[in-house]
């Protein structure tokens, strides 16, 4: 019997990724109690500020000083979808948006021809912990929406599509439809410039929480098609025939139903999916183009520009005790969740 699998790799911080897919991170921070400023109540010392990801300690500072997180930052030329299962992130960008949201939520950010923004973790309690579990996932753009104007949405939890797929023996899956058509549930991608908003790229991004010893099947898609799916909690799954361990990537041939039978532990797992771009990608740091004179030309822009500038007090920019989740649209609308 033909294999499915075409390749597997041990999960690391970042995981590898497939085109359009770039990039694909997974932050999992056990924060403390948060102080007055909204960073950690807890000592700093012997730590890397500035550049702190040891992978030895429950939890990162990243970039940050003082709140955890990303402080103002620049992008061009791809999107990313930063998906928070646990925790908040404060948003503020160069186009004046602002917006905090966490706990199921998900953030859409078209970076088109530029724009800088912050992603900071704000430590709202302070009489507990404060866990942080999140994806961010690069998708890229084609080198005619390289330069579209920049663009960010909200998905919020209530709005997310999650289907219970209850197997022959009773056994639960949920999915939880970030992006494309599966089990007969379409989420539309919320960004109009984006690769994922053809349908025909047959782009997707799923997650899938199993019960113990619960059986899933992902359906074919198209040959070409790139497929990822990264197994990261759990104990050991079934994929055709396959044993993979729990913290591995998988590759899958697109053009296979894939049946995945879970172990004995409750297990989760992202699948990601697309047609590739099948473009040349030259990177710089931040900057995702076609050609190093795109590169050239961006790193030049960012410099006479600033994308627009920083309209915000702080670098580290967060919103303060007693925000709830909320996103601001550089046209001045406010939006909350239902």
């Amino acid at each position: 019997m033909e294999s499915s699998v075409i390749s597997v790799h041990a999960l690391g911080f970042q995981w590898e990724t497939k085109d359009p897919f770039l990039f694909c991170a997974h932050h999992n921070d056990a924060y403390p109690e948060g102080n007055e400023a909204l960073g950690p109540a807890a000592s700093l010392k012997g730590r890397n500020i500035g550049s702190d990801f040891d992978p030895r300690n429950d939890w990162r500072m990243y970039h940050g000083q003082t709140v955890p997180g990303f402080p103002v930052h620049p992008h061009r030329g791809f999107e990313t979808i930063t998906i928070v299962l646990s925790g908040f992130i404060d948003h503020a960008d160069s186009a004046g948006s602002a917006g905090r949201y966490g706990n199921g939520d998900v953030q859409w950010m078209t970076a088109g021809a530029g724009l800088q923004h912050a992603e900071m973790f704000p430590l709202l309690n302070k009489d507990k912990p404060n866990p942080l579990e999140l994806f961010q996932i690069w998708l890229n753009l084609p080198g005619v929406g390289k330069m579209v104007k920049p663009y960010f949405k909200m998905l919020w939890k209530e709005s997310i599509p999650r289907i219970s797929v209850v197997d022959s023996k009773g056994r639960n899956t949920e999915v939880i439809v970030i992006t494309g058509r599966i089990n007969d549930v379409t989420f539309d991608a919320p960004a109009p410039d984006s690769w994922a908003a053809n349908p025909l790229n047959e782009v997707i991004a799923v997650r899938l929480k199993m019960e113990p010893n619960a059986e899933y099947r992902i359906p074919s898609a198209s040959k070409g098609v790139n497929r990822m799916l990264y197994y990261y909690l759990g104990s050991e799954i079934d994929l055709n025939g396959e044993a993979i361990l729990a913290n591995h990537s998988i590759e899958l041939k697109p053009d296979f139903e894939i049946i995945i039978k879970n172990g004995y532990k409750e297990s989760e797992l992202l699948l990601l999916q697309g047609k590739p771009i099948n473009e040349p990608v030259v990177q710089y740091g931040p900057f995702v183009m076609n050609t190093q004179q795109e590169i050239q030309k961006a790193v030049s822009d960012y410099r006479l520009t600033e994308f627009g500038g920083w309209p915000w007090p702080s670098e580290e920019q967060v919103h303060g005790k007693e925000k709830s989740r909320f996103a601001r649209y550089s046209d001045g609308t406010y939006e909350y969740p239902e």
